[in-house]
């Protein structure tokens, strides 16, 4: 007991100070290239901000004085993760439900927890040539339901995987006594267990979100682009991510400010998913 309150050695000492040192210095350099490219999309994207940016349509190339922006493609790229999230987050939820409360450690959940966990790490890329195959290609025509078919599937297995980890967090000592007072399994898993791990749900859901609100080659396979409003769910749909692919590499100046600008819409949509998201997660442990 006595070696637990002597002083540590002088070289104990400064081995952990070198170490914490090196932890932040590293942790700093981590944070340099985040740091950068905020500035830069900040410094570039700010000055080319204004109301008829976020309300107007891409004006025709070299015309100068007439109103021009992306409302478009802050409408498409809404429209298309409404879609993925209609489809992605009740499927992904009710997988969560089945691997973490029904099938457990069976081999078929076991099974559908690998294919899932390899679907998360699917390229995005592979995820659009997909759905252009299955959408694209039978119907004849890019379209946003095609757009947010693709966003589901890199959507489907975030919300899945975080939502299996939020059940498995609710304490089983609830689902006890739950039965106790007569409570069937379904029940239980509804108003209790389902309950408590709403934060969880909700964080899980906004993370998928976050993700797919930046994704572009899904969206260049799938829903390519247009200059004008989305008319039809069944017709091409501007997006930012892609209008940002596309401004970027253009030889005209008044395209590339607008994808600065654009940029910096897009950071701030993917800030403030994130923030709420980290928002539901304390919440939750506060709860809990």
């Amino acid at each position: 007991m006595s070696q637990l309150f002597s002083p540590q050695p002088l070289s104990k000492k400064l081995f952990n100070l070198g170490m914490g040192f090196l932890a932040f210095a590293l942790s700093i350099l981590a944070l340099i290239p985040l740091l950068a490219m905020v500035w830069a999309i900040l410094s570039k994207g700010t000055p080319h901000l204004s109301w008829d940016v976020l309300t107007q349509l891409p004006a025709p190339v070299g015309m100068k004085d007439v109103p021009n922006g992306f409302a478009n493609a802050i409408v498409g790229t809404g429209v298309m993760v409404a879609i993925a999230s209609a489809i992605s987050i009740p499927l992904g939820i009710l997988t969560a439900i089945y691997l973490s409360e029904f099938g457990k450690n069976s081999a078929f959940a076991n099974g559908v927890r690998f294919f899932v966990t390899i679907l998360s790490a699917a390229p995005s890329i592979v995820v659009g040539v997909f759905a252009y195959a299955v959408i694209v290609i039978p119907f004849k025509g890019f379209s946003a339901i095609a757009g947010g078919f693709a966003l589901s599937i890199i959507m489907l297995p975030v919300v899945a995987l975080a939502t299996e980890e939020s059940l498995k967090l609710v304490p089983n000592a609830q689902r006890l006594a739950s039965a106790a007072l007569g409570a069937g399994f379904a029940r239980t898993t509804l108003r209790i267990v389902l309950a408590r791990a709403l934060p969880g749900i909700l964080t899980s859901s906004l993370l998928a979100i976050a993700r797919a609100s930046g994704e572009t080659a899904p969206l260049i396979f799938t829903a390519l682009f247009s200059q004008n409003w989305l008319e039809s769910l069944s017709g091409p749909s501007a997006s930012l991510s892609v209008m940002i692919f596309n401004y970027a590499t253009s030889p005209f100046t008044e395209q590339k400010d607008l994808a600065w600008a654009a940029a910096l819409i897009l950071l701030g949509l993917v800030l403030l998913t994130n923030l709420l998201s980290r928002w539901a997660t304390r919440k939750r442990w506060k709860t809990l």
